[in-house]
């Protein structure tokens, strides 16, 4: 059990995060897609929204799996994904809409799933927190 507790967050956080960091590369090597994709849903600002996008998901994505600041970069990863999953995947009547709105539910449940359990002893916090206990003593 205590391998588990070792381990099991971190490959949580990195499989959690793959999508996030994977979905910001591709808007970064392929804007012309991202901004395409963004002005067909009629999002404002294209340019702003695309690269607050890109630096959301890159940047938090990797943040989550360093396990740095873990709360509060996973409630702004929460609160990033309302209105993603709410512009982008409520037209139920596209098929593959559903199922894109569940698993950003499943994304924003894993999210306070780590926000309220925090990343584990493998992370950047992990170890402050052990070097503050240190130095405390």
């Amino acid at each position: 059990m205590e391998k588990v507790q070792k381990y099991f967050p971190l490959a949580g956080r990195v499989l959690l995060m793959v999508i996030f960091v994977v979905a910001g590369f591709q808007k970064l090597v392929n804007p012309d897609a991202a901004r395409g994709y963004m002005a067909a849903h009629h999002i404002p600002y294209l340019l702003q929204a695309l690269v607050g996008a890109i630096v959301v998901e890159i940047g938090g994505g990797l943040m989550i799996v360093a396990g740095y600041q873990v709360l509060w970069v996973s409630l702004g990863l929460l609160l990033y994904m309302i209105p993603v999953t709410l512009f982008f995947h409520i037209d139920f009547s596209i098929p593959v809409n559903s199922i894109m709105f569940m698993k950003n539910l499943a994304i924003m449940g894993g999210l306070l799933y780590v926000a309220a359990y925090g990343p584990g002893p493998i992370s950047v916090d992990g170890w402050l927190s052990r070097k503050n206990m240190i130095e405390d003593e």
